[in-house]
């Protein structure tokens, strides 16, 4: 999950708390579309490619301009323009379709995905309102359920225990920043300093196989590699779940993996099947959506 902040609407942050955190230093600098933290508040930065700062001649024109653009865009008015615009064009044409769906969902698909504003799973998967139970966290991770409940597979429950979903695909993609700051985090310290890195270190033992893999690729590299491992532990971790399992075995559940690779737009698939040798489980049939 690359933790970008995207258009003009920004969050208030502590640039104290960032200054004094080194990991969510490596979290906020993950990904094409940079940002830093300044004077309490993030400020996204243009692609590597165009250095704004430079063009704009000093940094405190540079706080100064977004300053501007803040000021001078109505943030809220367009959100309003946008739903009316959707209640307009979608809805009432539909208005049939949306109101069975105020009365109950029976949707046949869960995503489970990251919270990075790039990646949204029915805007990129072309899901319509009704068709996937959706449950977004930092690096799409999914715990095994000995680690107790977490609001993902607290979805996750009711998502195949009440509405009896058909499929679940656990969606990662590239330039994760929270798998960048697993990456970058240190093996050995105990002590862990921020939310973030308690949740991202639950990825921990892919970044184990990354590292003694691949420790002769760049940092990059080794991150890439380790998104995909992340989403096919995940997928593993599902079968944890007793009542995840069950249906897997009854043929009722079908669980895939998938990585999608913001630069190309392309999208690598991996399915859960049946591991016959060791009577389990495993993570197989690789393709590739290009």
């Amino acid at each position: 999950m690359a933790l970008t902040l995207c258009g003009r609407a920004r969050r208030l942050v502590s640039a104290t708390s960032v200054h004094k955190n080194g990991f969510l230093h490596r979290l906020q600098q993950t990904g094409s579309d940079r940002f830093q933290f300044g004077e309490a508040k993030a400020i996204r930065l243009l692609p590597r490619r165009t250095n704004m700062v430079q063009e704009l001649g000093s940094r405190d024109n540079f706080l100064q301009h977004n300053r501007e653009i803040e000021t001078s865009y109505d943030f809220l008015g367009e959100m309003r323009q946008r739903f009316l615009r959707f209640k307009r064009q979608k809805y009432l044409p539909e208005i049939e379709k949306f109101q069975a769906l105020a009365i109950a969902q029976s949707p046949k698909v869960m995503v489970i995905g990251c919270a990075d504003s790039r990646v949204c799973p029915s805007y990129v998967l072309g899901f319509q309102p009704g068709e996937a139970f959706t449950i977004r966290n930092v690096a799409n991770l999914i715990t095994p359920i000995e680690y107790g409940p977490t609001e993902t597979n607290s979805a996750l429950e009711f998502a195949v225990t009440t509405l009896q979903v058909e499929y679940i695909i656990v969606m990662g993609h590239s330039n994760c920043g929270g798998i960048a700051a697993l990456m970058s985090h240190p093996n050995h310290q105990e002590q862990k300093s921020s939310l973030v890195e308690r949740w991202v270190m639950n990825g921990k033992a892919a970044k184990l196989r990354t590292q003694a893999a691949s420790s002769h690729l760049s940092f990059d590299e080794q991150c890439r590699r380790c998104e995909k491992e992340s989403i096919k532990d995940s997928v593993m971790n599902l079968i944890t779940y007793p009542w995840v399992r069950d249906r897997v075995k009854r043929g009722e559940l079908k669980i895939h993996g998938c990585y999608y690779n913001l630069s190309d737009c392309s999208l690598e698939k991996w399915r859960l099947s049946s591991d016959t040798i060791n009577n389990g489980f495993c993570v197989s049939d690789r393709e590739i959506w290009a």
